[in-house]
């Protein structure tokens, strides 16, 4: 099979009427860091609070202040909103479509770690790059999670679409491939976010099992333009036409 590893986002959409149910990995190795989330969150000091949303004023902060044990659940995949998930646009998938997302995304966020796009999650907030309380939420999960998503992905082929700051929570040590994209010969940034949004909507909707059958794959507005190797490393860089 093929995993997708890809980013979260900022913005996330409310509500959500999912079950609960253990996450990838384990729910216990996440225990101590959603504890000290909840500290903050459901505690009474402002100032905390904006500091861990990365918002200034604290009736920005009122949609997420929720008991992430006792919240609304959604699946990680339809949680998110931003430009890598508007271009995803999965509203406009099918079932089908969109259990393929489910099950073959692995969403690496700020505070539950890695996730399968199908994985139910509160409504929360963590600005990247910011602690949780005492905790480091990237070299927490790099320590508790590579063992086990090494023996999740010893089978699969990889495709890892994370922006670069991700890499901190989990370094591949297998055979993978990455995308560049250019425009005009030079590499999009921003832009990046939507056309990493654009190939796993056509993953989806083209049931892509292996990347084999992703090279076999045209995606309207890109053009093959070269493939490196790296060590371990693939990387397809792509022509913005």
């Amino acid at each position: 099979m093929l995993k997708i590893l890809f980013s979260p986002s900022e913005g996330k959409n409310r509500g959500g009427e999912e079950s609960p149910k253990e996450l990838l990995g384990s729910n216990k190795a996440r225990k101590e860091i959603l504890d000290e989330y909840n500290k903050i969150v459901t505690g009474k000091n402002e100032e905390d609070i904006k500091d861990l949303f990365g918002f200034k004023k604290i009736s920005d902060c009122e949609a997420y202040i929720n008991d992430v044990f006792n919240s609304a659940l959604m699946s990680a995949i339809q949680r998110y909103q931003g430009v890598a998930y508007d271009y995803l646009d999965i509203n406009s998938l099918d079932a089908g479509q969109v259990e393929y997302l489910k099950k073959n995304t692995i969403i690496f966020s700020n505070l539950y770690g890695p996730i399968l796009g199908g994985d139910a999650i509160a409504n929360y907030k963590v600005k990247q790059g910011n602690d949780i309380g005492s905790i480091t939420p990237d070299k927490f999960y790099k320590e508790r999670f590579t063992y086990q998503l090494d023996l999740y992905l010893n089978n699969d082929d990889i495709l890892d679409l994370r922006a670069g700051y991700y890499d901190k929570f989990y370094k591949v040590t297998k055979p993978y491939t990455t995308l560049k994209f250019l425009k005009d010969g030079k590499t999009v940034s921003h832009w990046a976010k939507a056309y990493r949004g654009l190939v796993l909507r056509e993953l989806a909707k083209n049931n892509i099992n292996s990347m084999e059958e992703f090279m076999a794959l045209e995606i309207d507005g890109l053009q093959v333009k070269e493939i490196k190797v790296i060590k371990n490393k693939t990387e397809i860089v792509y022509n913005i036409v």
